[in-house]
């Protein structure tokens, strides 16, 4: 089996930002989520591993004991490196691929709970009636939440969604209920979402409540959701840990050939 890159089959850049142990650690990650290795499968002997890569062995044995770490790979004694039986894809997500985070999170082999900060309905203000394109005034639900994933704080949540497009939500325990599946059930579905990211220190509140030190970066989305007929659905802030979300993405010179312009990911906590 021979591991490359990426789908253009280069194989692992010194030239890239990532040291080369986490260039391999995310290669094999790779394989497992397309599932070329499976639970069970032993890896190619690490001499060959090394050749395909093009590291050296301390190189490769830094990625691989990452791996055993993360519960991925399991190491037997003078037989090599195997696929946990554990291990579970984690998938990649585009963001022309539109997910809830309970969705992402579960495709992460992950538990999604919340804690409620706030659920109500109010009319919308002149920036919220300008952005949904509504009247100002107009009754919005307003739902923020922690974030957790495995019991560890990921994000700080806030959406304000037309009251209209929810119904009666006065039943729905929002600690581990999704919005979008709430949506879903009523026939709304969230097609694409504008978003814009930046950094921030985290406030001596935010950071209490996602148990960090005042001033820890945060990275910070704001997006406008629009259904299937390119009208505005919701809008929602998340402030996610730093070192809780990761964002690549490539660029490319006018004429070059296409690809996804960027890859966003949750990184599995830590307790």
């Amino acid at each position: 089996m021979t591991l490359t890159h990426d789908s253009t089959g280069a194989p692992i850049q010194a030239s890239y930002p990532e040291p080369l142990w986490i260039q391999a650690v995310q290669l094999i990650r790779a394989q497992i989520d397309n599932g070329t290795l499976k639970p069970g499968m032993r890896l190619a002997p690490e001499r060959e591993l090394c050749q395909q890569l093009g590291i050296s062995r301390v190189t490769l044995r830094k990625a691989l004991a990452k791996l055993v770490d993360d519960g991925v790979l399991s190491a037997s004694h003078g037989r090599g490196w195997y696929v946990s039986a554990g291990a579970k894809a984690v998938g990649k997500e585009w963001p022309n691929s539109l997910e809830s985070f309970s969705e992402t999170a579960q495709r992460m082999g992950l538990t999604p709970t919340s804690t409620l900060l706030r659920a109500e309905q109010v009319g919308a203000s002149l920036d919220e009636a300008e952005l949904l394109l509504i009247a100002p005034g107009t009754p919005l639900f307003h739902l923020e939440r922690v974030r957790l994933l495995d019991d560890v704080p990921i994000a700080l949540d806030a959406t304000a969604i037309l009251a209209a497009q929810l119904g009666d939500v006065s039943g729905v325990d929002f600690s581990t209920a999704s919005l979008y599946e709430l949506l879903r059930e009523r026939g709304i579905e969230p097609v694409r979402a504008d978003a814009t990211i930046e950094a921030k220190s985290a406030s001596p509140l935010e950071a209490e409540m996602l148990l960090l030190d005042a001033g820890k970066p945060l990275l910070v989305m704001r997006q406008l959701a629009f259904d299937d007929l390119d009208r505005p659905l919701f809008t929602s802030t998340i402030r996610y840990v730093g070192d809780r979300y990761r964002l690549k993405t490539f660029f490319a010179r006018s004429g070059s050939p296409a690809r996804p312009a960027a890859e966003s990911a949750l990184i599995r906590p830590r307790g």
